[in-house]
Order: structure tokens, then sequence, then C-alpha cells
């Protein structure tokens, strides 16, 4: 592969690569705030103009002070030139490091800095802002200006999610061109010139498509704000976790971040991964962290005489391998929502012990979610289910839906259920059938499953698990444990060991990595080679924030 040089060292580039694009590949940062690996080039921020040194340098004219003469006088430098536009040539030799190259970025950040509110105590991107780490790196000085600023409209919204203060705007047009270019919906723009430049809206609109909180990420200082996370938590008492997203069959590839005082998840980011989501996230993904905390399960429940009753986790175990003990004729429900270790071991409870033959897969169709689901050509898969696939590849047999299981259970060829998850296509009412027979669900959140089970025990969310998602390209995806969970509260499948060994039915599983060997070799073989994105500190600069999990 062809090579140039960047302060010395060798970096290797592909054809068509700008100087930045290739440094970022190699994870070498050159100071910038317009350029975007997604994005097209602007080149107006000028962050990142470099000295080449290998062909002829234009000359530029400048004033430059005479010690001797105590005066300005006339003298010419090399003309520097943007990093994110200057297309690489093999063997081209650059400097991003020189006085003259820091002494443009010093000026540049001055210059951006001259009407900014410098309300960082109060601004959520502090602490992930390029303006706080740029100045530390290259100004260090505080302002020279002692004029009035320029001031601007401050918390105005844009739209259902996004606020926007146009003092702390420094016009890199990243909103403006992912609106443009990703979502194809122009519905940002800029207005006046100068000192006088602010984004606006097109007229008649609001920021209301389905990618607003992909806007506000981009941004790289704090412009752009989301309603959600504003003012709940300072980014440096967050820590990250890597995972995949579980709002739909895309499996964007996420930062997970939450604070461990608590152990509370505040927000999801794209996490980069070019083969899958690329650099972005829809706003239904990042949201869906809000599932981890609400409407949890988090004791035991039985229903008696009509009314359900919480009961301590560990009887609600023993009650569980009471009913399956009974069972002649049981049913098992795979989980869409759930990772392949689940469903995994559930096949191996559920079908090579308990000798289950009625098999079927719990999952959420675009209807049974609040305000529907559609898809899109953007990111957004027409299946709102991460792990359809994978769920389908473990469970090894042809699966019927939970409609088909409702009609099963009214024949008379069911006799009890063994289920996972709490997402079904169906409303509680489509599923009051089930609770016609003993039915024994696992789940973390209340939904239609566990409304309509006997005996509900309680397991962790996918913040408070590992384990491997396989999404509508057939690319398994490993994802961590974020957050610890509810004291007691263990994963699906060790819940799922620990009613085998109730029943006398020893697994011998005590292990993720015992589980993910004995999986099918397709469910796991690629899982960590797939979920690979770029490393963290290059994926955190991409993107306009800080390095996670680092």
């Amino acid at each position: 592969m062809a090579t140039f040089k960047l302060d010395g060292q060798e970096i290797p580039f592909e054809a068509g690569d700008t100087i930045i694009r290739a440094a970022w590949r190699k994870g070498v940062e050159i100071p910038h705030y317009c350029w975007h690996p997604g994005l097209s080039v602007a080149a107006n921020c000028r962050m990142c103009l470099v000295e080449i040194k290998s062909q002829r340098p234009m000359a530029l004219p400048i004033l430059a002070w005479d010690e001797k003469k105590k005066d300005y006088v006339e003298s010419t430098k090399n003309k520097l030139q943007p990093a994110c536009q200057i297309e690489v040539r093999d063997g081209m030799e650059v400097v991003s490091k020189g006085a003259a190259v820091e002494q443009a970025q010093a000026s540049v950040q001055e210059f951006l800095l001259l009407n900014h509110p410098v309300d960082c105590p109060i601004c959520d991107q502090a602490g992930e802002c390029k303006l706080q780490d740029y100045w530390l790196a290259h100004q260090k000085k505080l302002k020279r200006k002692t004029t009035e600023p320029v001031h601007k409209p401050k918390a105005v919204t844009f739209g259902p999610t996004i606020v926007y203060d146009a003092e702390r705007c420094i016009m890199c047009t990243r909103c403006v061109r992912f609106c443009d270019e990703v979502v194809g919906d122009h519905v940002l723009d800029m207005r006046e010139r100068g000192n006088k430049n602010e984004i606006c809206l097109s007229p008649g609109r609001t920021l209301d498509h389905d990618y607003t909180l992909m806007t506000e990420h981009v941004c790289p200082v704090g412009a752009l704000t989301s309603k959600d996370f504003r003012f709940k938590a300072r980014v440096w008492f967050l820590r990250s976790a890597p995972s995949v997203c579980n709002g739909c069959a895309t499996g964007c590839n996420t930062w997970v971040d939450y604070d461990p005082r608590t152990q509370q998840v505040y927000r999801l980011r794209p996490r980069d991964n070019e083969a899958v989501n690329k650099f972005w996230m829809c706003d239904s993904g990042m949201m869906s962290y809000k599932q981890f905390h609400g409407d949890r399960v988090l004791t035991g429940r039985v229903r008696q005489d009509g009314r359900t009753v919480e009961i301590p986790r560990d009887a609600s175990l023993d009650a569980a391998a009471r009913v399956l003990e009974k069972a002649t004729r049981l049913a098992v429900v795979f989980s869409a929502q759930h990772g392949n270790e689940d469903n995994f071991v559930l096949r191996k409870l559920g079908i090579e012990h308990l000798g289950a033959r009625s098999l079927y897969l719990a999952a959420l169709s675009p209807e049974s979610v609040p305000g529907g689901w559609k898809g899109d050509a953007i990111l957004k898969s027409s299946d709102n289910n991460p792990n359809r696939a994978g769920a389908t590849h473990v469970a090894g047999a042809t699966l019927g839906t939970t409609a088909q299981l409702v009609a099963d259970v009214r024949a008379g060829r069911v006799d009890a259920i063994l289920s996972l998850g709490w997402a079904a296509s169906e409303s509680v009412k489509d599923l009051e059938a089930l609770s016609g027979v003993p039915h024994v669900n696992l789940a973390s959140n209340i939904g239609a499953l566990t409304q309509s089970a006997t005996v509900v025990v309680p397991v962790t969310s996918h913040a408070e698990a590992a384990g491997t998602f396989v999404n509508g390209q057939g690319i398994a995806q490993q994802f961590a444990r974020a957050v610890q969970a509810p004291t007691g509260i263990v994963s699906a499948w060790e819940t799922l060991v620990d009613i085998g060994k109730r029943m006398g039915r020893e697994l011998s599983l005590t292990r993720l990595p015992e589980v993910r060997a004995a999986m099918p070799a397709t469910s796991a073989s690629v899982a960590s080679s797939a979920a690979g994105s770029q490393p963290a500190a290059v994926a955190s600069s991409a993107a306009g924030s800080r390095p996670a999990a680092v």
C-alpha cells in the first residue's frame, strides 16, 4: 500500500484519501472541527491546516515582527493547506506540528472563541468539547478581546428533541450536511454572514426527522443539545461500555454511557462500524436505553386466585421448576429480543432435557410499539427485533409465531409454556388464552408475555448482561455488560441453568465462554471481528465526542 509521511511517521493511504482521512484511519488525530469521516468536506473551520513539505510551497506575503527594527516588516511564509481537502500522494511529506502550524491553530482557536460565551460550567458539552480540548493543546491563554461579544439567540427549540444555542455555534455546518447528505432532509441551513452567522430552520419546519439526536451528536461543541440528556449528567462522571443496539435488526454498534456510582444508563451513542452502521444511529435506537430501567421486573411473580402476587426471586425459581416438572406437552418460546446465549440455553433445557416439540418465537411487530415502526433506507430495519436471525439459528428448528401458540393452547396441544422475554407482537388481550395453562416466563421488563404468565422470574436487561446478536445481514456481534443488575438478578441463561438444577437437570454450563463454545459455530465465530469498530480514541474524535471506555 502506498504511504506518505506525517510528522515523520509513515501513514498508509487508499486512493482518493485526504490527509486527514488517512491519518484518522491510522489513529492519528489532526485537529479539526468541520471534518467528519461520514460527511462531505467543507474546509471552513481551518483548524486542520498543515504544511506540505514535499512540493513547491506557495509563498504567502505577511508582516513579520522584526526585533531589531522594533517594527513589522514585509516577509513571506509557506501557505498552509487544509488537511481535510488535500488529497494524499505517494511520498508526500506533511507537517502538522511545526511552529507555523501551531501558530495557525492557536489563531483559529482565538478567532472561534472571540464571541463564544465560554459558559462551560453549564454547558452539556463540557468534558467532551473540542473547543476545550484544542484550547488546552493549542492556545492556553485568555481572551484579548475586551469589547462586548456579539450576542445571538440562546436555548432555541429546534424541534421536539433538540435545543440550539447560537452563541456557542462555530458554524462548522456538520448538522446541515448531516441532514442534507445522510437524512436527505434540508431542514437546516445558515443565515447572515460573518459574526452574525447562525444555523436556522427552513421556513415552516421543525427538526423532526428520525435522526435528530444524531444531528445533535455530530456537533463538536455545545451548540446543539438533546432535551433528553440536557442537564442530566456530567460526562466526566460517566463510563462507557461497548454494546449493540437492541432497537432493530440493523444492530448498530453503540456506546452505553452510564454512571458507575448509581449504575444508571444516561444515553446511547453510536460506535463506529462502517460495515454495519457507519457512524450513525436513529432516534429510536438512541432512546432505547429507557427500557433498561423502566417497567422492570425486579421480583418474582405468581398468579394466585386471579391476581398477581410478588414473591422473592428464589421462590419464583422453585415455582417455575414445579410447573415444568408436571408438563407433558411443553411449549418453548424463544425471544428475538434476547441474545443467542439466552436462547441457546433455553433450547438446552426446553428441548434436550424437557423434550419440548412445540417451538415458537416471540418478536415485536411494527404495530406493537407505540406510534408504530417503519424501516428506512438509511439505517432502520423493517424488523424491529435485534436478534430474530440469531434466536432462530440457535433454536435449530422451525419456529411458530405467538399467534400460533395461542391457537395451539386453545386446541389443547399445549399444557405448559416456558417463554423467554417480555416482547410479543400481540397485546395482553390477544394472549389471554395463554393464561389458561401454566406459563413460566423469564423477563426483564413488563410486557404482554409477563402479564399472561402464571410464574414470572426476573432476569437481567440488555445493559446488564453480555451476549450476542445476529443482525439482518447475518453478522454476529457481541455486546458487553454495562451496568450491574439489581441484587440477586442474573442473566436469563444463568436463570435457566438454575431452574434446571432444581429439577435435577444438569446443563453443565457455568460460565459465558462455555455457553458460547457450545453454541452452533456460526452464532459466535464471527462475533468478535464483526463487532469491531474504530479504536475508541479515533471513533471519539471523528464523532466529535470524548474517548469512551478508555
